[in-house]
């Protein structure tokens, strides 16, 4: 019966796919697609599940195309995603960002090679009973503070979201991926961002927080794939 339960739950949640297509700052939200890269999934709202994918840096319909706009931000506040239509699935919440290098801007940085640090990350409640949760079940905002010992400059800010209803085989984790383009003022500039990570190039299929089984055997622990989250 449980395994049935576990099958019933996987097959009702098939449908319910998502993209995060605009930002909200100080309240006021963005266009559509206006400081938010126009990502693949605009129409299907389908995931990414080959982590070595090109589509894992931003999930870009057209890469190298910018979003029209970089939005100002500053270090401390917290900057939203609003998601179409909500989070869908169970499974954790990355943010991530990347310093634009010298001589280039937010919108002409390509987010490749090893530039990328984790600067929120969550993870479930109710490990080892039949009623694991997740922070972000059902939100239709998602939301992350920039760190207030972050440098200044252009940044691409990253949004994850990794379903793990399928995840029990090698490429049934679902990802779900978007980039804003930041301006960030105000920080302190101390921040040990750790290791660098690129994407793709930070996860693997085997990984234990990608290659995960949800329903039953009943899990009791969960390891997020990826780099230490950041901290001031």
């Amino acid at each position: 019966m449980k395994l049935s339960s576990s099958l019933l739950l996987a097959a009702a949640g098939a449908n319910a796919h998502y993209t995060f297509t605009k930002t909200i700052y100080n309240g006021a939200a963005s266009a559509e697609w206006e400081t938010v890269r126009l990502t693949e999934n605009r129409y299907s709202h389908g995931p990414v599940t080959d982590v070595n994918s090109a589509m894992m840096t931003c999930y870009e319909l057209s890469p190298g195309t910018p979003a029209p706009k970089t939005l100002s931000v500053t270090a401390g506040n917290n900057v939203s995603f609003v998601v179409d239509t909500s989070v869908g699935h169970p499974g954790p919440l990355h943010f991530y960002l990347a310093k634009v290098p010298s001589g280039q801007t937010a919108a002409s940085f390509n987010g490749k090679g090893a530039v990328w640090f984790k600067i929120y990350q969550d993870g479930p409640s109710g490990l080892g009973t039949q009623s694991i949760t997740w922070p972000s079940a059902g939100k239709s905002e998602v939301s992350v503070q920039i760190p207030r010992c972050i440098a200044n400059g252009e940044y691409l800010l990253r949004v994850e979201h990794i379903a793990l209803h399928g995840a029990a085989s090698v490429g049934g984790a679902q990802i779900y991926i978007s980039c804003a383009q930041l301006s960030i003022s105000g920080g302190t500039g101390t921040l040990n961002t750790g290791s660098l990570v690129s994407f793709p190039g930070a996860y693997k299929a085997t990984d234990p927080g990608i290659l995960f089984q949800l329903y039953w055997p009943t899990p009791t622990s969960y390891i997020n794939p990826g780099p230490a989250v950041a901290k001031c």
